[in-house]
């Protein structure tokens, strides 16, 4: 938007690409650069090479998508070094790239159906762990049997930021590799209800419902943002419908079980008859793998150490985790410095996680546990056995040994129970957790509601 004083036309195409990316985002990989806009050409030029690649990889099609609804443009983004940098004894963000940019040619074919896909997202680069593997395995399933009833629809549900988005657009991607004539259409619950209402203003319900209708495989992202818009959720309810009965293939995505979204009895009903699976917070060693795929992607220097150390630290979701090695990469790029532990830990200390943030109160854990089960603060360390109790006072038991580090004793004394009950409850909850995918939905919604209050 800086470098579009004289051109009044395209401030709402960047001030919609930074509500969509968010200001932090916009302001340390786009407001750097420098923008020339001449016969549906877009011209980036940039600092550095590092920028290019990640502009491309992460917000070019934002980029293709804003020209397109502000201006009905369809562009070709074509990439520019601007400043000439020195050649450092260490390899900088200078060398990720090849020295000469390759403009792209991805452009939105006249006539084609408008998939709104990132080619960046893959099955190929998407590393699979226990965390996501039902999750992957089916998403893969969905490609081969499009529109199968046992695979319709598909429900993907975790915390924001685990990886839900990229198995989306991974099988929108493999599904036109195989059949490049298909229709295929990836948006956000957020974005379906805004052109729900746009449709209805225009009134031009008849040719939305046509277009959301004839599709062969519709993919939306957040469902949760079209629970309890009625007007919009009875259009999607139909819309459902049409497909499945027309045996099209359905895949959504939602930050909570479909139970847990409230939406109408007759759409959650639907959504249940098909498969539902979850993508939990991936364990140490998936990060890591994360951040090598990363590494390597970009074919920059940093070392395993550094690596294992950002992993540790970053444990919430893959969004956060891959957003702190770009950032490390992009400041030792700019000052030509190699990437080490002590740098990562002051350039990351608003984001990593320090001992003290795991040392959570218990206290905290009865309070949430204590408001998600209707209990009182004191019935955790009464005498009373009754089920509406004893349960709630088992989750935060075994709460208190995955979020503290007080020894069993040390919690047995917080709940007034020896340690042998305590081992028992954590025994228990674990096992529920294992065997129960809306339970294990249900314990990660408390922990993060644990999590927010202490900090």
């Amino acid at each position: 938007m800086d470098n579009f004083q004289d051109t009044p036309q395209l401030v709402p195409v960047f001030q919609d690409i930074e509500n969509i990316i968010g200001k932090d985002t916009y302001d340390m990989w786009l407001r750097p650069a420098q923008f020339g806009y001449e016969g549906n050409i877009l011209t980036i030029s940039l600092p550095n090479q590092f920028w290019g690649k990640t502009i491309r990889e992460r917000y070019e099609h934002i980029i293709k998508d804003a020209f397109l609804k502000h201006l009905g443009a369809e562009i070709t983004i074509v990439y520019e070094v601007s400043v000439q940098e020195p050649a450092p004894a260490v390899q900088s963000a200078q060398d990720v790239i090849p020295a000469t940019p390759t403009p792209t040619t991805t452009v939105i074919k006249k006539n084609s159906f408008p998939s709104r896909l990132n080619s960046a997202y893959m099955f190929d680069n998407f590393i699979e762990s226990p965390s996501n593997r039902f999750a992957y395995k089916a998403a893969e399933a969905v490609v081969h049997k499009l529109g199968n009833r046992e695979n319709n629809p598909l429900v993907i549900y975790s915390s924001p930021g685990l990886g839900k988005t990229h198995l989306l657009h991974a099988i929108g991607n493999q599904i036109l590799k195989e059949n490049p004539n298909a229709k295929v259409l990836y948006m956000s619950g957020e974005e379906f209800v805004s052109e729900y209402i746009e449709a209805l203003q225009n009134k031009a319900s008849e040719s939305f419902r046509k277009k959301y209708r004839s599709l062969d495989c519709f993919l939306m992202d957040d469902i949760q943002f079209v629970a309890g818009k009625s007007a919009s959720e009875v259009e999607f309810f139909y819309t459902f419908n049409a497909l499945f009965e027309s045996h099209k293939q359905i895949v959504l995505s939602s930050d909570r079980t479909p139970q847990q979204l409230e939406l109408d009895e007759r759409l959650s009903s639907r959504l249940l008859s098909g498969i539902c699976v979850e993508v939990k917070r991936p364990n140490l060693e998936t990060r890591i793998a994360i951040l090598r795929q990363k590494r390597d992607s970009i074919n920059f220097d940093i070392g395993d150490d550094v690596l294992a150390f950002i992993a540790e630290g970053v444990q919430t979701n893959i969004r956060e985790l891959e957003g702190s090695l770009f950032r490390l990469v992009a400041y030792c790029g700019m000052h030509s410095v190699t990437p080490t532990i002590s740098i990562a830990k002051e350039l990351l200390a608003d984001i990593l996680v320090s001992d003290n943030d795991l040392s959570i109160n218990v206290n905290t854990i009865k309070k949430i546990v204590g408001k998600h089960f209707n209990i009182k603060m004191e019935d955790f360390n009464s005498k009373r056995k009754t089920q509406s109790i004893a349960w709630p006072r088992q989750i935060a038991m075994f709460l208190t040994t995955e979020l503290t580090d007080l020894s069993l004793p040390e919690i047995g004394r917080e709940f007034n129970r020896d340690h042998s009950t305590v081992v028992h409850a954590r025994d228990l909850v674990k096992e529920k957790i294992e065997t129960d995918p809306f339970f294990a939905a249900e314990i990660n919604q408390i922990i993060l509601d644990i999590k927010a209050v202490d900090k």
